[in-house]
């Protein structure tokens, strides 16, 4: 089958890849380009653990096409990271314990980034929304909103600036797998 050769911006940078028409955004991600961080669930848009932002919304990225993509920015978990330092939301998930397998993890992170960065103070109620597309099968979800709250109360958001270089960062969530 022949690829076609298309241009993306992931994580603030451009990536010239050639896709096949029929994958995924998540398997472009993955196989071809080695951001493994986005994690492959179920394929059909039901557990959340391939969340990708797309113009800093929530995306489940098994069900984009990269072709449809082309001229949106992409971010994925490896992208939370700015001047070497992870997001605050990374921290606060490592602080308290809210990753258990992982799994879950870079989808959680990115839906909560997307939602601080919209709204630093977010109400109980408007995180889980927010995390409402992502499925956690270890945690039961407690140590998961208690880092959104964390962060909310500090305030840290504001001083992360966000969508800027891709990095290798290795941080929460981040880790390659």
């Amino acid at each position: 089958m022949q690829r076609t050769l298309i241009t993306l911006t992931i994580n603030g940078e451009e990536r010239e890849v050639a896709v096949l028409p029929h994958h995924t955004l998540m398997e472009v991600l993955r196989e071809d380009l080695g951001l493994t961080g986005t994690k492959h669930g179920c394929e059909l848009g039901e557990c959340g653990a391939c969340t990708i932002l797309l113009d800093g919304e929530p995306a489940l990225s098994c069900l984009v096409l990269p072709l449809a993509v082309q001229d949106r920015a992409i971010t994925t978990i490896e992208g939370l990271e700015r001047s070497g330092r992870i997001h605050p939301l990374q921290e606060a998930f490592a602080e308290l314990g809210a990753a258990q397998c992982g799994y879950c993890t870079p989808g959680m992170l990115l839906a909560g980034a997307a939602l601080l960065a919209k709204n630093p103070r977010p109400t109980p109620t408007k995180m889980k929304e927010a995390l409402a597309g992502n499925l956690c099968r270890c945690t039961g979800y407690t140590k998961i909103y208690e880092a959104l709250e964390k962060v909310a109360e500090r305030g840290e958001v504001e001083k992360h600036e966000t969508a800027t270089p891709a990095s290798s960062s290795n941080g929460i969530g981040g880790k390659r797998q």
